[in-house]
């Protein structure tokens, strides 16, 4: 039987709904700024519910997000907290074996890429954060890419480090057999394959997306797994705007959720966690269930 790696959940919205901050653009960073122990705290959370791997709460850091927002200066200091909350986390909770994944995510923003930059541009920015995060990056997970050109840039500057690189695709909710780009999901498969990336991954889509996109995913050769979230839809959220707009489920409780995950390790995933709107409660169910079941 083969042994499952435990994800953590998602940090933004869980960590918006622990601050009393107002919302802003700047979303997670503006915690990670003003309120860094809100993030330290939410990793010992995570841990403490099974989470053997936890993501940098480095999301919304990118050089592109901070300059739209005003706040490009702080780019350096957003990566460097982080990575100690992080660090700290780990320190805090004392459970071995738990692992730091760097987080290469959307340049511009989620679930659009067609507000994405050249590919070449694209990857000199992915280079920038691969240096940024790698004095705490265990492994780098490119998470919610959208397109195939941000992904391949994205992976592209993280295999440079020499390190353990998963990337996590996002499909659409409505046509789960292509990205939200438009193209194939087979298709980016078949590009992605060559490059030697540890894992390949689908996240922040519909749970039953990701059950319709499966299939494509197996057979490659390569470590598979996926984290859903529970949004009720990503259609209003607009380039600069606050996820106050997103709403979350209300069928998909941490029994639920689990449901899914264990769907896919039934069917070859050894990767499952959870993305926005999936917190702690959440990864505590898929930690019972993959015990109970032998996963772990």
């Amino acid at each position: 039987m083969t042994k499952v790696t435990l994800l953590d959940g998602g940090l933004g919205q869980e960590l918006l709904r622990r601050s009393s901050r107002p919302r802003t653009p700047l979303w997670s960073a503006d915690v990670m700024l003003n309120e860094p122990e809100l993030v330290r705290d939410l990793h010992v959370d995570y841990i403490k519910s099974g989470a053997s791997v936890v993501t940098l709460n480095t999301y919304s850091a990118t050089p592109e997000r901070l300059q739209r927002d005003g706040a490009f200066e702080h780019l350096e200091a957003l990566h460097q907290s982080a990575m100690s909350a992080a660090r700290q986390a780990i320190e805090f909770a004392n459970v071995p074996g738990v692992t730091i994944a760097a987080c290469l995510p959307p340049l511009v923003a989620s679930y659009r890429p067609d507000v994405s930059l050249p590919y070449e541009e694209t990857l000199d920015t992915y280079r920038r954060l691969v240096a940024l995060q790698a004095p705490a990056a265990d492994l780098y997970l490119c998470e919610t890419m959208a397109s195939i050109s941000d992904a391949l840039a994205a992976a592209t500057a993280a295999l440079e480090r020499g390190k353990p690189v998963w990337l996590a695709l996002t499909v659409s909710d409505e046509q789960p057999e292509q990205l939200r780009s438009g193209e194939a999901l087979s298709d980016a498969m078949d590009k992605l394959a060559p490059l030697g990336l540890e894992a390949i991954l689908l996240n922040c889509s519909h749970p039953e997306a990701i059950n319709a996109a499966w299939p494509v995913l197996r057979g490659k050769g390569q470590r598979i797994g996926a984290y859903a979230n529970a949004f009720v839809s990503v259609k209003d959220l607009q380039p600069g705007g606050t996820v106050e707009v997103l709403q979350a489920r209300k069928d998909l409780d941490p029994v639920d959720y689990a449901e899914h995950a264990m769907g896919w390790v039934n069917n070859g995933a050894s990767i499952v966690g959870g993305c926005c709107e999936v917190g702690p409660d959440h990864i505590k169910a898929l930690h019972t269930r993959l015990t109970r079941e032998g996963f772990l």
